[in-house]
């Protein structure tokens, strides 16, 4: 990591800018898998996964003999983790769920609105260094509870053509049957026009490489709904003086292993503690075995010393981290004036790991800056919001003549009429 010593905050931006790959004709490649998967359904499924997974596909759709067989191979110790997580994530995402209350804005004019689940989602688990089951938890959990009628999954198999087993353990746990082997922008192109084995869906949401994020942002523009344009995954650790130099630097190379493309920011307030928790992350480093993706990480990772925790605040608002860790005494009072987030992480013994696992908040968060207008993916993601009015005669004839009012004025004669003519009806009626 870089150290910057009291920069300026004209400097901000540019020591903080996010590492960006070479993408310039990423969008062409994606657009050509699309194309092909739309036009070629699971034959193009089955040439791209020989092609960039080196794996022959008997079947695409996962059977409930390899469902069966997950069970087998999963420890109990984590079975036991994930129904922990699973009851965590359940009851915070159940607590979102929105009351339907009928509100009489005047007499006899009454309005209401019901969240109504999405019909068909399609969730993206990465399989690939990593498989996420992790993030089957908090893409399906909300997804169940809004009620969406099929939740269809796909993830890249493993060499073998097989699914992780733990990927399908959690999938079985929450009530997902419709499992299907295929990764990459393909995958997104499979859920998004469907295939003859893949069902078409209504809504995407999942985090993945930069195929996978070209390839949902290129659907959403031809008008298919995403979860949000996210990114590289990155964290912002404000560490004062009472933080812990060892805490701190586990919390940036849990982070820096994602991926080589990952960022994590260290604001401190005084160069001892930058030069400790660096000395940490490098003696904690040696002992991980993803430690050169770590390493090339943290290349591209600024450590920051700030006169104040005012001008930490401001730059924390301005970077809009999609991970936010807090070791500090005050954490919580700071915490109160954050405005740009994905996710907070407040104290000294609330590591990011808790939020990406168990602790019960969705780890999809919005993330290169798009927290200062996203919101990380929740209850209301899964959801469309419908609003009802019903009005009774008593309550047409008070709102009535308002209606009348502002259509006339914006000249839509037949809005104006739509409410004329019952207003007459009513007065012949008396």
């Amino acid at each position: 990591m870089k150290t910057y010593n009291q920069p300026s905050p004209d400097q901000w931006a540019t020591l903080l800018e996010r590492p960006l790959m070479d993408v310039s004709d990423l969008e062409n490649r994606v657009s050509t898998i699309l194309q092909k998967v739309q036009q070629e359904g699971d034959r193009a499924l089955r040439d791209f996964t020989a092609r960039f997974d080196g794996v022959q596909l008997e079947g695409i759709a996962v059977s409930p003999e390899e469902f069966a067989a997950s069970e087998a191979l999963v420890s109990q110790a984590l079975k036991q983790a994930i129904q922990t997580a699973h009851t965590n994530i359940d009851q915070f995402h159940r607590q979102q769920q929105l009351q339907t209350e009928v509100i009489e804005t005047m007499p006899g004019v009454k309005c209401w609105q019901k969240s109504v689940g999405i019909e068909k989602v399609g969730l993206y688990i990465p399989g690939g260094t990593a498989p996420l089951f992790s993030s089957v938890l908090m893409l399906a959990v909300p997804a169940k509870i809004a009620g969406c009628q099929e939740i269809v999954l796909c993830t890249p198999p493993a060499k073998d053509g097989s699914v992780h087993p733990a990927i399908l353990y959690t999938a079985s746990l929450v009530g997902v049957s419709k499992v299907y082997k295929v990764g990459g922008a393909q995958a997104i192109a499979a859920m998004a026009y469907g295939t003859e084995t893949v069902p078409q869906v209504y809504k995407i949401f999942g985090p993945g490489n930069q195929y996978v994020t070209a390839a949902k942002q290129l659907v959403n523009k031809s008008g298919l709904p995403i979860d949000m344009p996210a990114g590289p995954s990155e964290v912002l650790i404000v560490a004062d003086n009472s933080a812990n130099p060892d805490f701190v630097a586990a919390d940036l190379l849990s982070q820096a292993e994602h991926g080589i493309d990952s960022q994590v920011v260290l604001v401190a307030f005084e160069e001892a503690m930058v030069r400790r928790t660096l000395d940490a992350v490098d003696r904690q480093l040696v002992d991980l075995p993803r430690q050169e993706i770590a390493r090339k990480a943290l290349e591209n990772s600024p450590a920051v010393i700030l006169e104040s925790e005012e001008a930490a605040l401001q730059l924390v608002n301005q970077y809009a981290p999609e991970h936010l860790i807090l070791s500090m005494d005050r954490a919580l009072e700071f915490a109160g004036h954050i405005t740009n987030a994905g996710s907070v992480f407040i104290g000294h013994y609330t590591p990011e790991s808790v939020g990406d696992y168990a602790s019960g908040t969705n780890h999809t968060l919005p993330t290169n800056g798009f927290a200062r207008s996203y919101s990380g993916v929740n209850l209301d993601a899964y959801v469309k919001k419908i609003t009802f009015q019903q009005l009774s005669a008593a309550g047409l004839q008070k709102l009535g003549p308002v209606v009348e009012q502002m259509a006339q004025a914006e000249q839509l004669e037949a809005h104006k009429n739509a409410v004329s003519i019952r207003l007459k009806a009513l007065k012949e009626i008396d």
